[in-house]
Formats: structure tokens, sequence, C-alpha cells
């Protein structure tokens, strides 16, 4: 059976030449950008200075969030009276990145402090009770969770039980019910004055990291070694906000862009490292793509494949040796990890493309006992990719499965879950990403509820991902002026896209190719009719190969401009949004 492709919608968007202009005038900036800034949202000349130079004494005061300086102070005892604290953290990369700096902070304060997490596949997400109680058993007295913990009410009583202080770091959704921990810290908790309600886990850990060494240093002025690890700390947070894909707005964009900075310029030995092994060592300029697309999903290895304390050992580890060789371990893991998302998405397309109605389908539901669940929300965002709507997926042998789903804008996925919750075990997450259980005998009634929920016409959802293009433009304006002026757009993601720009009236200027992995990729040059050829590539789209070349050669494509160095020559490359054969593009 061929391959199914659904079609993007091409929307470009519409140009407010009168704005832009005078954005571009009174700040200063060329015209390009200041449309591109208009498109996003930022239209005045004191947002733009903001949005361009991105002062790292704009982040917000850590104690405007809530429940951070009551729960500073009692780590501030806690090591003073060198009490037991053990950090619990997620096995995602935003829960290793968090639970590594607040580990390293207080041992760095001289605190009696481990971590803890939990197995992905043994114990799932979050707290556990099981956990809790060995922890008592071995000493620990005070537990600070990192990305977890918010709807943990029965563990929250446990712990009450057992006699364990807890303090519940997270920012992920909350439900209808609070757990009784000891202190909470969270950006959106009843009440909450804090500025900014979209910060990952480990940007709620910095801000807790911060705050506590403010209350050491007795100062809102931290000591020099305080400082310089607060500094180095903001490569974590950056590996967190971009794997966990929170919106890059305000100071979520602060947080990546100065840990990118951080992460090139003075990295951690175990950071070293792993750049050294994925050849990003190279002095060439991260961006937040090279953590999403190439350390995150190394150091998630460690977690979906293994146990994620092997990443926390190689963010904290003093010895370049021992870093070197986990650094190996995890690239191998990734390696693996590719593998296995390989089988189980052609497994997965096999069954979607089988059921025939699919198109119809407002949700997908699909179960594979042998599919491992450590790999299977990885799964569920190629299949959201391709299929234009969410998607759950559920994985393991046992008679309960874990399962996985990923979402489309507009349709919050930890809503239609609670509407699920009579036929799952567990459920946690956020709008566009989470987590369950399921029985195997329920996995029908979940198909029919999930289903039921996303088909309310309330919950109208679109077929077709919509590509928002910013300009149409011909490859002449592709010049390294337009790259620099992109360039102070960065870092892109969530909440601030890559500029897509449309060129049409294209021909190829030689026979693609498929390349990379799996030959999963296609690489091609393209032209105008006069003029110098372009390098494409056109990331998993191998298997659009014939209707590449099916106008005969003529195409338009949707891209983002990169530069591309190589043996010291520098070129201008398309990256591949999407493509239509033809000569005229087909607009929305």
């Amino acid at each position: 059976m061929e391959p199914v492709h659904i079609p993007k919608r091409w929307r470009l968007l519409p140009a407010d030449t009168e704005a832009a202009r005078a954005l571009a005038e009174e700040a200063r900036i060329p015209l390009v950008i200041a449309q591109l800034l208009c498109h996003r949202g930022v239209t005045d000349a004191v947002q733009a200075r903001h949005f361009l130079t991105l002062p790292l004494a704009a982040l917000h005061d850590p104690h405007l969030l809530p429940g951070v300086t009551a729960a500073a102070e009692r780590l501030h005892r806690a090591v003073k009276q060198q009490e037991r604290i053990c950090i619990y953290g997620d096995y995602d990369v935003d829960g290793i990145a968090g639970t590594t700096m607040l580990w390293r902070c207080l041992r760095l304060a001289g605190g009696t402090v481990d971590y803890y997490v939990p197995d992905r596949l043994e114990e799932g997400y979050g707290l556990n009770e099981e956990a809790l109680r060995r922890l008592h058993e071995q000493g620990i007295r005070l537990v600070v969770t990192v990305d977890c913990g918010i709807t943990s009410v029965h563990e929250a009583q446990v712990a009450r039980e057992l006699g364990l202080e807890l303090i519940i770091t997270d920012h992920h959704e909350i439900k209808d019910r609070l757990p009784e921990a000891d202190i909470l810290v969270h950006p959106r908790l009843p009440a909450s004055q804090y500025p900014f309600p979209h910060l990952c886990g480990a940007g709620v850990a910095f801000k807790l990291a911060w705050a506590f060494c403010q209350q050491l240093s007795q100062a809102r002025k931290v000591s020099e070694a305080f400082r310089a690890f607060l500094l180095e700390s903001v490569a974590l947070v950056a590996l967190g906000t971009v794997a966990d894909v929170v919106p890059l707005i305000d100071e979520n964009r602060l947080f990546v862009w100065h840990g990118l900075r951080s992460l090139q310029e003075g990295p951690s030995i175990g950071l070293k490292a792993l750049l050294d092994v994925t050849q990003l060592n190279s002095g060439k300029r991260l961006n937040a793509e090279h953590i999403g697309y190439t350390l995150a999903p190394r150091l998630n290895a460690a977690g979906r494949l293994g146990h994620a304390r092997l990443a926390i050992e190689l963010l904290g580890t003093p010895s370049a040796p021992r870093a070197v060789d986990l650094a190996r371990y995890l690239n191998e893991q990734n390696e693996r990890r590719q593998t296995v998302e390989r089988r189980i998405l052609a497994s997965a397309r096999e069954q979607v493309e089988a059921m025939g109605d699919w198109q119809d389908a407002p949700a997908l539901v699909l179960a594979d006992p042998e599919w491992h669940p450590g790999v299977i929300g990885i799964v569920a965002s190629r299949l959201v990719d391709r299929f234009a709507r969410p998607v759950l997926l559920a994985g393991g042998k046992e008679d309960v499965m874990s399962g996985s789903g990923r979402s489309v804008e507009g349709f919050p996925l930890h809503e239609a879950l609670q509407a699920c919750s009579e036929v799952l075990v567990s459920h946690g997450g956020h709008a566009m990403a989470a987590g369950f259980k399921v029985r195997a005998d329920r996995l029908d009634d979940l198909r029919a509820a999930f289903t039921a929920f996303a088909a309310q016409p309330s919950k109208t959802l679109p077929k077709q991902h919509t590509l928002s293009i910013d300009a149409e433009i011909p490859l002449t304006a592709l010049t390294m002026g337009l790259m620099k002026g992109l360039e102070s757009l960065q870092p892109h993601g969530c909440g601030n896209r890559r500029p897509l720009f449309l060129t049409g009236g294209l021909r190829l200027a030689q026979e693609p190719k498929k390349v990379g992995g799996g030959e999963r990729h296609l690489s091609f040059r393209v032209k105008h009719d006069t003029g110098p050829a372009f390098k494409a590539i056109a990331f998993g789209m191998a298997d659009r190969l014939e209707e590449l070349i099916s106008a005969g050669g003529a195409c338009c494509l949707v891209y983002t401009p990169k530069v591309n160095e190589w043996n010291g020559y520098t070129s201008i490359d398309l990256e591949i949004a999407d493509f239509q054969p033809g000569s005229s593009a087909r607009l929305d």
C-alpha cells in the first residue's frame, strides 16, 4: 500500500506594509524584520528592542513565583542542619535537567543530597507510593520534586503519613484538587501573581535554585561561586525548555538564547562530551534545533530504553573520562531508539491505512503489545504530523498498557483524557502531550470515548495542517544580509515559529535523491529559469519523491533558509516545510 500524504494548507499571511514600515523606522530595523515581527505580534519599538536584544536582566524575580521563598528558606535550613534531601525528578529531558540543577546547587552549598528518578517502564511518570516508602526507609526526610507532583494527591498524603516533608515543584496542568504537600511551587497556582505562566519544569527549578542562592548569600546579589553556577545552569533550562515544547516567548526565550550561548562558550564537562560525540563542537553557532533534534533525543534515550539516572550522571559528573563514556553510551542508545521508532512508525501507519475509513476519524487510537512504551510518544508525534489529528498510542505486553498521546492546536489533550478517565487506570500531561495507562481489555472503550470527545461539534478540528507563510520572495532575495537579520529572531520554537517563505516558478536543477538513515529525506537543487541553483533538503519526505517530479520538475516551495558552512565554504540552503508540484502555488 502506498503511503498516505495529507496535503497542507498554504496560507500567505497578509502584509500590513504601513505598520511594518512604521515599526522599521521607529525601531531602526530592516523592513523585512519589521514585517516578521508584526506577524508575531510585536508591533511597537519597545517590544521590538526587547525581542531582539534579549537582556538576561529581564528575567522575572524568582520570589514572585508562588511558594519559592518558603521552599528556598526550608532548603537553606535543611542544608545548614545536614538533613538528608532527595530530589525526585521526572525521566524526560525537562525533569533530568531540573533535577541535575537542584542536586548540584545543594551539593555546592554543602548539602547532603541525592536524587531519584522513577523507571519509565516499571514505575511510570511522577511520584509513586513505593518509591516514597523506600526513600523513607533509607533515612530521607525531605523530598523535592522536579517536573512532577502537582496531581499526586494520594502520594502527597502517603508522604505525610510517613513523616516525609514534601516540596512539589512542577509546571503541569493543575487538576480539581491540589496535593497536600508542605510547599507547592508552581507558576499557575490559584491567586498566582507570577507574570509568566509557561515555565518548564527546569525553569521552575532554576527559580528555586536562584532564590536558594540568594537565601544562602543573604542578599539579592549572590556570591561569585553561585553566580557562576546559575549562569552555567541556564544551559540546563534551555535544554528543558526546548525539549518540553513550552512557548518560546517572554523569559523562556531569554533562557534559551542565553542557555545556547552558555552551552557553546562554557559547557559543563558532561555537556561538552555530548557536544563532542554529536559533532556540535565545530564552532558553528548552536540554535534551538540542535537541542530539539540532537541533544535532547540522546538525553531522553537513557530513560526511554534504560534508566534516566545515566543522563543525570552525565550532566553532573566532574570526570571527563566518565562523561565521554556516558555520552558515547547515550549516543548508541539513541541509535537503537531510532531503529525501534522506525519499526513502530511503520507498523502504526499500516494500522491506520488498513482502517479504510480513517479519513473520517476525528482522532486515532492505536495499540500493539509489541510496541516499546518508551518510544511511542515520539511515534505519536510523527503520526500527528502525517495525519493531522490527535493520536493516542499504547504498547507493552502487560495487562495494563502504557500509552502516550500527542495533539494538534486547539485540542486540549489533558481535557480529552480526563473525559475518558473512567476507562483509564491513570493519566496526566498537558494540552499537546500526555501519558496514560489503560487495561488491554478496555482499549476499544478508550477508542470509542476518545473519538467521541474529539467528534463533539465544539471540538471541530482541521483535517489538514496549515502553513502560515510570512512572505513570497524570489530566490534572489536570499542574501547574507537577510540571513543576518533572520538570525536576530532566534531562538525559534513553539510560540516563535521559524520564518517561512514561499517561492514559486521553480524547476529542479538535478534529480532528487533519497538521503539519510533509512533514506527518509529528500535532497535536491532548484532554480529559477535564470540565476543560481540552491540546495534543498526535505526531512522525512522521501516517500513524496514521485510527487516532486510529477510536474516535469516544476515546483513551488515553502521553506526556511539556512546558512550552511562546510570546509570553509558558506552557502544558503533551503530547509523545506512543504512543496507543491507545478509552477503556481495553491493558496487558501
